[in-house]
């Protein structure tokens, strides 16, 4: 959750040929952060972050080089199968210099990522521990922000609602809601992975290893401290999780459970899930309608899962955010070397017109991702070609690939 607060150079200011900003201006910006420190312990495994959007917001962040020291791309490394694990696509690891030729695509942890872009900023901008209630418009403050602790603050020229799922600016803006997407289940995580589960450790071979089959899904990610994170998804009702007949926040009786839901799947897969000890997360999938929009309001927008919250089965949810606070700063920065100071709205306007379509482009991608792997029957024997030619086609021609397509069809 963030907002900014534009305020103009003075008359005579000298422009930062790589920046675009005037010296000694400023573009004052707050962050108002949920969690409590920037050493918040969160769910989430590992990021594969894309050229044209994920690694562009890097580099144009001057990050670059923070990036590389964490960036993995031994992790491009990717094996797709079925439950008898039949491979479909197999993608060898990358390095540095010679990455994968269909996309680069390193990894990197969402927690370490984290840190590498809270750290990039002024620690005076950064508000820990801040729950936004509410975004609403008084009459003497115009738009305001609520906060869990009971705090109230205003006055400022653009609100970007980076609140997630639920987003609270959100619901300023429209009265639709997320929708369950039919898939539910659980993450949980191998620790110490190489010395507990050496069998799993060498078969996820330092990357991903995606399984598919009858509408359900066994996903496994290597993490850098060597971890496994483990994730099982399966099409069911909305409120199973809440509803289900065992304790769906006990590590034990919910590995019983998915171990008689893959009953007769390869063993490599039910070792992955005996070999889970902790870190435990339950989640139901929601999401937005593909192409989803609203009303555009000045002195507010949306950026990231608020603005096109999509399941992540193309793994592309975090680079379409990246693309999105790109274009975003692109517009900031366009508005601050513009003569017009009250043309701030104009330019959020053309930021929401990129976004948008770029945001459309993805959730066609997610979605047709998701009903090619758990929703159409006989998959993935009977949907690999429209998966494969679905993810060639982002953002690399055809045929310059170091994927190899089973001919097991």
């Amino acid at each position: 959750m963030s907002h900014s607060d534009m305020r103009r150079p003075d008359d005579g200011d000298t422009r930062n040929p790589e920046t675009g900003f005037s010296e000694g201006s400023s573009i004052s910006c707050t962050i108002f952060e949920v969690k409590a420190s920037i050493n918040y312990r969160s769910q989430g495994g590992s990021l594969d972050l894309r050229s044209s959007t994920g690694l562009a917001a890097v580099k144009a962040a001057g990050l670059w080089e923070q990036f590389l020291e964490h960036a993995r791309y031994g992790g491009e490394s990717l094996l797709l199968t079925d439950k008898h694990l039949t491979t479909w696509v197999r993608r060898s690891p990358g390095t540095k210099d010679q990455h994968s030729k269909l996309q680069e695509a390193p990894e990197i942890d969402r927690r370490v990522l984290r840190k590498i872009l809270i750290k990039s900023v002024p620690p005076e901008c950064v508000k820990w521990n801040c729950k936004l209630a509410s975004v609403q418009e008084t009459i003497s403050s115009g738009l305001e922000l609520s906060f869990a602790n009971g705090e109230q603050i205003s006055g400022f020229d653009l609100i970007v609602g980076a609140d997630g799922a639920w987003s609270k600016t959100k619901t300023l803006l429209s009265s639709d809601l997320p929708s369950c997407s039919g898939l539910s289940g659980w993450t949980m995580q191998i620790s110490n992975a190489k010395e507990v589960a050496p069998e799993a450790y060498k078969f996820v071979n330092r990357g991903s290893v995606f399984s598919y089959c009858e509408g359900k899904s066994v996903t496994v990610q290597q993490l850098d401290d060597g971890s496994l994170n483990v994730s099982h998804y399966g099409i069911r009702p909305a409120d199973f999780i809440d509803h289900c007949e065992f304790d769906t926040e006990d590590l034990d009786a919910t590995k019983n459970y998915i171990l008689e839901q893959i009953h007769d799947w390869a063993p490599q897969f039910r070792n992955f899930v005996v070999s889970a000890n902790e870190s435990l997360f339950k989640r139901s999938l929601c999401e937005m309608p593909v192409g989803w929009t609203w009303p555009h309001r000045e002195g507010v927008t949306l950026l990231g899962d608020a603005a096109h919250l999509m399941t992540p089965f193309a793994g592309i949810c975090v680079n379409t955010a990246f693309y999105d606070a790109l274009e975003l700063a692109k517009q900031i920065k366009e508005f601050n070397a513009s003569e017009d100071p009250a043309s701030l709205d104009t330019y959020v306007a053309h930021y929401e017109k990129a976004m948008l379509e770029n945001a459309r482009r993805a959730q066609e991608y997610t979605e047709g991702s998701k009903i090619d792997m758990l929703f159409t029957p006989g998959a993935p024997r009977t949907t690999i070609e429209s998966y494969i030619l679905r993810h060639a086609k982002q953002d690399t021609p055809l045929g310059r690939t170091r994927f190899c397509l089973s001919s097991c069809m």
